[in-house]
C-alpha cells in the first residue's frame, strides 16, 4: 500500500505571536528545509524576492518535474523555481515587479500540469550544514567506492561525502538549502546503485513505529490527530511499515508530547515507539544477507540438474535415453539445459548484468563486469553451437553448466562474504544494546512530592527528567545521581572492570548497569550528547574513515578490470593462434572441441578468477574490526588514518599532571616565612585559588578548609565540588581583579592589595624578590618530587606551600614497556626543572621538558617532528590540547577534559596508561593483520591468473575449468574478511607480560 501523505501544521514564531499555517499535503520531512527554509522575515530572499510554494498536480515522473521547471525558469522575472515531485510542490522565488501568481500557475498549466497556488509559509531557516547517513547497496569493490564517491562530491550543496564498502554505508555532509536527502538517493540510484536514507543530523525530527492501524479509518484518524497537534510541522505515515516520520518545532513541542498527543488522542488504541536508526540499519544488513542466501539457493537448485544431465545423467541407461531423445532440433538435454541455465543467467544472475551496466555508464568497470562478461560468454557460446549445430549439423560441446556453477559459486560467496562482514560491525551493533529500551521516569506534583511512576521509551528522555534506576537494570541516560547510593558496572563503557560506588552528585553514564541499591537520577545529556552515543559515533566515523594505505587499492581498482580483460583478450589470441599454427597437439582439445573453444574456456577463466574485491576489503575489514576491538578495550580511535600513523610512533610524549600523575595533588608542607599568622595565610592564599579550576588550587582551597574546619579531606568525593561551595561559605576574603596566568599562576586584589600565588617566574616578573632561605627551601621541595608555589602579599612574599601530586601505579611499567617496543617516552611539564626531572627520575623517563608553557608543547612536537618521526601526545587537560592537535596521534585521558578529547586521535576511556601500550600494540598488530590481507589478494590474483591462463598446463596439465575459477574467486574474498576477522581474538598486553614485548 502506497504511503500516505498527510497533512501538516506550522506554527513558527513571529515577533507578534504565533501565526498559524493552513494544511500541506507534503511527503517529505526534510524537503521543509529546501521548500519552506527562509526566516519570517524573509531574510532567506534577496531583496525585493517573493516566494511561492504552488501544488502541481499530473506530474508522474523526472520528466515531468522537469518540464515544469523548465516552463517556471522561462518566464521572465522567475529567479529560481525547484520542483519537488514526490511532493507535487514547486517553490518558486520571483520578483514582483516582472511577474505575478498568475502568471506563474499559468505557466505550469500551460505545460500541461494543474497548478494551485498555496499560502505563504513560514519556517525557521536551517542552521549550517546536514550529516545524513545512507545505505548503499550494490558496490563489490573500491571501484565501486570510488564512483559512489565521485558522483555524490559533484552534486550542488554537498560538502563531503565519504563511502565505505565493508559497511555499504556512506556519510554525506550537505547544504539542505540547495539538495535534500532524495536528490542525494537519487542521484546514488541514477548511478545504478541502491541507496536509502537512514538518519540525518537533525534534532527536530522523530521516526516511530505505530502498532494499532487496522484500516484505513484508523490512518485518516492518526493524520487528524497529527494535523491538531501545535508544533508539528509535517509528517509522512508509510503504512506498509509502520513507520511515522514526524518533523516537529523543538522550541514549542518535544518529541515526548507528540508521542503523548498521539496515544492521549487515541484513547491508548495506537501504540507508539521510537525506532533507533542503528537497529533500522541492522535489519537492513540481515535483509540483505537472506536475500543473498535465496539467490544462491535459487541458483544452487537450478543449477544442480545442469550438473547432474552433464556428469551424472549419462552413466544411467534409462535418462540418458531420454535426455539423448530428439525434440524438434536439439536433444532433450540440451533443451533442458537451455532453460534451467536461462533461469541462472537472466534471472538469478540479473544483479551482476545490472551492476555491470551502472559500472559501464559511469565510465568505471567493476567485478560485475567481469563476472557478466564471462557467464555471457560461456552461455551465448553454447547458444551459439546448439544453433550451429541445428544448421550444420556439426554439434560442439556445450557449456552451460560453466556458467549456471559460476554464478552460483559466486553467489555463495557473496552470501559467506555478506556473513563475514556483518561480523565486523559486531561492535557497534553491542554498543547499541548497551542502551536500555525503555525508563521509569518520576512524576512530580506542584509540591514537587512523587506521585506515580511511568515507563517511558529511553529515546524520549529529556533533559531535567528525573529517573528511577532499580538493581539490576540498565541507567538510561547520562545524569546525576539525586538520591541513594549504590556500585554501577561502567566496564562495557569504560573498560574499567572493578564496580564503581556511587551517591548523590556522583554522574553515571546511560548504559551502565546497576547492581545493588536503587537510584533515582537527574538527565543530563540525552539522544546524541550521551557518552555512549558518542562511542557509537566515534567507532562509527573511523569505520567511515579510509587508511590512507587503501588509496594503494583504489589505484589497484581503477586499473584491474581494464587489465583482466586485456590478458583474457591475449590469453584467448594466444591459444587460439598457437593452436592454429600447430604449436601444441591436437590430443589437448576437448572431444569435438576446436581451437576456439579450447582457448575460449581459458579466456573465461582468467575473467572470472580474477578477483578486485579482496584488494577493496583488506583494509576497511581490518579497520571496522580493530575500531571496534579497540572500544571494546576502552580505546576509541578515531580513523583509519590515525590508526595507520599509531604504528609508526617513535615518540611518546607525556603531560605530568594528570597524565603520569593521578592528578590528585594535596599540600604537604605550608610555611610562613613572615609574622603573618597561619590561619591567615591559608585563609589569603585559599581566597585567592577559590576562583582558579587548577588541580593545584583546588588541593590548596581543600587544605585551608581543612586546616579551619578540621574536616577529613579524604572523605569528600569530590574536592573540586567542595571547593566551589568554599566560595559561599563565608570564611573567605573578598577578591577583586582575579586573573588566572596560565604557566605562572593566579594575581587578585585582596583588601586593595595585590596577592600572587605561583612559580618563580610569576614573582620574578611581578618584581618580587626570593629570599636565599624561601629558594633553599623550595629547592628541597622540588628534589623530593614536590611542587613549590610561592605566595606574595602587597609585593611581599609571605610564605611557601609544597603541594605532592602522587604517580600513577602503572606509570613506570609503561614508561618501561615503550621502550621494549622501541618508542622513547618524553615527559612536557609547565613545572619546574627540579620537580620534573625528580618525577622523570622515578618513572624511568630520560628526556624531560620542563617550564613548558601550554603553547609551547606544541612547539616541542614540532622538534621531534622535523626529522620525519612519528610523534604520538598523551594529555587529558585543556592546556594540552594544542599539542594533541599538533601530534601525529593526540591520545587524550578520557577522565580528561572534552576539548583535550575532541583534539584528540585516540581516547582512552579508562583514566590508566596502559591503554598507551594497548593503542600502539592494536595498531601495530592491525596493520600487520592489513599487509597480510594484501599479500592474500595480491599473491592470489598473481598465481591464480596464469593458472587459469594456462599458463602450467603445457607442463603439468593443470587447467582450471571457469566454474572452478568462479569458486576461487567467490572464496577470496571470504578469505580476505575471515582474516581480518581474526583482530577480534585481540588481547590487550597485560601488566604482567608488558616487559616482554619486543620490536618485531
Amino acid at each position: 500500500m502506497a504511503p500516505s501523505f498527510g497533512g501538516l501544521q506550522l506554527t513558527p514564531f513571529a515577533a507578534g505571536g504565533r501565526k498559524p499555517s493552513p494544511d500541506d499535503d507534503s511527503e517529505d520531512l526534510e524537503d521543509v528545509w529546501l521548500l519552506d527554509g527562509y526566516d519570517e522575515d524573509g531574510s532567506g530572499l534577496e531583496e525585493g524576492m517573493r516566494r511561492i510554494q504552488v501544488r502541481v498536480t499530473g506530474m508522474t515522473c523526472a520528466a515531468c518535474s522537469n518540464s515544469v521547471e523548465g516552463a517556471l525558469r522561462d518566464v521572465n522575472g522567475v529567479l529560481r523555481a525547484s520542483v519537488a515531485l514526490l511532493q507535487n510542490r514547486a517553490d518558486v522565488v520571483f520578483d514582483p515587479k516582472f511577474v505575478g501568481e498568475e502568471d506563474i500557475k499559468n505557466a505550469i498549466e500551460d505545460a500541461g500540469f494543474d497548478a494551485e497556488i498555496m499560502s505563504e509559509t513560514n519556517q525557521t531557516k536551517p542552521r549550517g550544514t546536514l550529516l545524513g547517513k545512507f545505505t548503499i547497496g550494490g558496490m563489490t569493490c573500491a571501484r565501486c567506492v570510488n564512483s559512489v564517491e565521485g558522483i555524490l562530491r559533484k552534486l550542488p550543496g554537498v560538502k563531503r561525502a565519504v563511502v565505505a564498502l565493508a559497511t555499504s554505508f556512506g556519510e554525506v555532509e550537505y547544504d539542505p538549502t540547495v539538495i535534500n536527502k532524495d536528490d542525494i538517493v537519487n542521484a546514488i540510484e541514477d548511478a545504478g546503485f541502491e541507496a536509502s536514507f537512514v538518519q540525518s543530523s537533525e534534532q527536530d525530527k522523530i521516526i516511530l513505529g505505530v502498532a494499532g492501524i487496522s484500516n484505513e479509518m484508523d490512518a485518516l484518524t492518526l493524520e487528524g490527530i497529527l494535523t491538531t497537534i501545535r508544533g508539528v510541522r509535517q509528517f509522512l505515515f508509510d503504512r506498509t511499515s509502520g513507520e511515522l516520520e514526524v518533523l516537529f518545532d523543538p522550541e514549542i513541542i518535544s518529541s515526548r508530547s507528540v508521542v503523548d498527543g498521539i496515544e492521549g488522542a487515541s484513547d491508548a488504541k495506537f501504540k507508539l515507539h521510537v525506532k533507533n536508526p542503528y537497529t533500522r540499519m541492522t535489519s537492513k544488513d540481515l535483509e540483505e544477507s537472506s536475500n543473498m542466501f535465496r539467490l544462491f539457493t535459487s541458483s544452487l537448485f537450478l543449477s544442480i540438474p545442469v550438473f547432474l544431465i552433464k556428469v551424472v545423467c549419462p552413466h544411467i541407461p534409462l535418462v540418458d535415453s531420454l535426455l539423448l531423445w530428439r525434440c524438434g532440433p536439439f536433444l532433450m538435454g540440451d533443451w533442458l539445459k537451455w532453460a534451467l541455465v536461462s533461469l541462472v543467467q537472466f534471472v538469478v544472475g540479473k544483479r551482476f548484468y545490472i551492476g555491470a551496466g551502472r559500472a559501464l555508464r559511469n565510465g568505471s568497470a567493476n567485478m560485475d563486469v567481469l563476472i557478466a562478461l564471462g557467464t555471457s560468454a560461456s552461455y551465448f557460446y553454447s547458444v551459439c553451437a546448439l544453433l550451429y549445430g541445428a544448421v550444420t549439423g556439426f554439434w560442439s560441446p556445450t557449456y552451460f553448466e560453466a556458467s549456471a556453477m559460476l554464478i552460483t559459486f559466486v553467489l555463495l560467496g557473496k552470501y559467506l562474504e555478506s556473513l563475514a562482514k556483518g561480523k565486523t560491525s559486531d561492535a557497534i551493533k553491542k554498543l547499541v544494546e548497551l542502551a536500555p529500551a525503555t525508563a521509569l521516569l518520576l512524576v512530580k506534583d506542584k509540591g514537587g512530592r512523587f506521585t506515580e511512576e511511568r515507563e517511558i521509551d529511553a529515546m524520549l528522555i529529556q533533559p531535567g527528567d528525573l529517573l528511577k534506576v532499580p538493581p539490576g537494570t540498565k541507567v538510561p541516560a547520562d545524569g546525576i545521581v539525586t538520591w541513594g547510593s549504590s556500585y554501577i558496572n561502567e566496564s562495557m563503557v569504560t573498560g574499567e572492570s572493578a564496580p564503581v560506588s556511587k551517591e548523590v552528585n556522583s554522574p553515571v553514564i546511560g548504559g551502565t548497569i546497576n547492581l545493588h541499591g536503587a537510584l533515582h537520577i537527574q538527565a543530563t545529556k540525552v539522544g546524541s550528547n550521551t557518552v555512549l552515543s558518542q562511542i557509537i559515533s566515534l567507532v562509527e566515523t573511523a569505520q567511515m574513515s579510509k587508511a590512507p594505505i587503501q588509496k594503494f587499492a583504489d589505484f589497484v581498482a581503477s586499473i584491474f578490470v581494464p587489465t583482466v580483460v586485456a590478458m583474457s583478450l591475449l590469453t584467448l589470441l594466444g591459444w587460439y593462434v598457437c593452436g592454429t599454427l600447430g604449436a601444441y597437439p591436437k590430443q589437448w582439445l576437448p572431444e569435438n572441441g576446436n581451437y576456439f573453444v579450447f582457448a575460449l574456456m581459458f579466456a573465461i577463466s582468467v575473467v572470472v578468477i580474477a578477483c578486485p574485491c579482496a584488494l577493496g576489503l583488506a583494509t576497511p575489514t581490518a579497520v571496522m574490526v580493530a575500531t571496534g576491538v579497540g572500544a571494546n578495550n576502552g580505546v576509541l580511535i578515531k580513523g583509519g588514518d590515525a590508526l595507520e600513523r599509531a604504528q609508526k610512533v617513535k615518540y611518546v610524549v607525556f603531560d605530568k599532571t594528570g597524565t603520569l600523575t593521578q592528578g590528585k595533588a594535596t599540600v604537604t608542607t605550608a610555611k610562613v616565612f613572615t609574622e603573618m599568622d597561619h590561619g591567615e595565610f591559608l585563609t589569603l592564599v585559599a581566597s585567592a585559588e577559590a576562583s582558579s579550576e587548577h588541580p593545584l588550587g583546588v588541593a590548596i582551597v581543600e587544605y585551608a578548609r581543612h586546616f579551619h574546619f578540621f574536616e577529613d579531606s579524604s572523605s569528600t568525593k569530590d574536592a573540586e565540588d567542595h571547593s566551589r561551595e568554599t566560595r559561599f561559605s563565608g570564611w573567605l576574603l573578598d577578591v577583586s581583579d582575579f586573573s588566572a596566568l596560565p604557566g605562572r599562576g593566579v594575581q587578585c586584589f585582596i583588601k586593595g592589595k595585590r596577592v600572587l600565588v605561583g612559580n618563580r617566574k610569576l614573582l620574578a616578573e611581578s618584581g618580587v624578590m626570593i629570599p636565599t632561605d624561601v629558594e633553599n627551601f623550595l629547592v628541597n621541595l622540588e628534589e623530593s618530587a614536590k611542587t613549590g608555589v610561592l605566595v606574595a602579599y602587597d609585593d611581599t612574599l609571605v610564605g611557601v606551600l609544597g603541594v605532592a601530586d602522587p604517580l600513577k601505579r602503572e606509570a613506570a611499567v609503561v614508561v618501561e614497556g615503550l621502550r621494549k617496543m622501541g618508542v622513547i617516552p618524553v615527559m612536557v611539564t609547565g613545572d619546574n626543572w627540579r620537580t620534573a626531572q625528580a618525577v622523570a627520575k622515578e618513572v624511568g623517563i630520560q628526556d624531560v621538558r620542563a617550564e613548558v608553557m601550554p603553547a609551547g608543547k606544541a612547539d616541542v612536537i614540532h622538534s621531534f617532528q622535523k626529522d620525519g618521526s612519528t610523534v604520538a601526545m598523551v594529555g587529558d587537560g585543556i592546556n594540552d590540547s594544542p599539542a594533541l592537535a599538533a601530534a601525529d596521534v593526540g591520545m587524550a585521558i578520557g577522565a580528561g577534559t572534552d576539548i583535550a578529547i575532541e583534539a584528540a586521535d585516540y581516547v582512552l576511556m579508562r583514566n590508566n596508561l596502559e591503554d598507551v601500550i594497548t593503542a600502539i600494540d592494536l595498531s601495530r598488530k592491525t596493520f600487520s593483520r592489513i599487509r597480510w590481507n594484501y599479500v592474500f589478494a595480491m599473491a592470489y590474483n598473481v598465481i591464480a591468473i596464469p593458472i587459469a591462463a594456462g599458463a602450467f598446463f603445457p607442463w603439468l596439465g593443470i587447467k582450471l575449468p571457469p566454474w572452478a575459477a568462479g569458486a576461487c574467486m567467490a572464496l577470496s574474498s571470504v578469505s580476505v574478511v575471515c582474516s581480518s576477522l581474526l583482530l577480534r581474538r585481540y588481547k590487550k598486553p597485560r601488566l604482567t607480560t608488558i616487559l616482554e614485548i619486543t620490536v618485531e
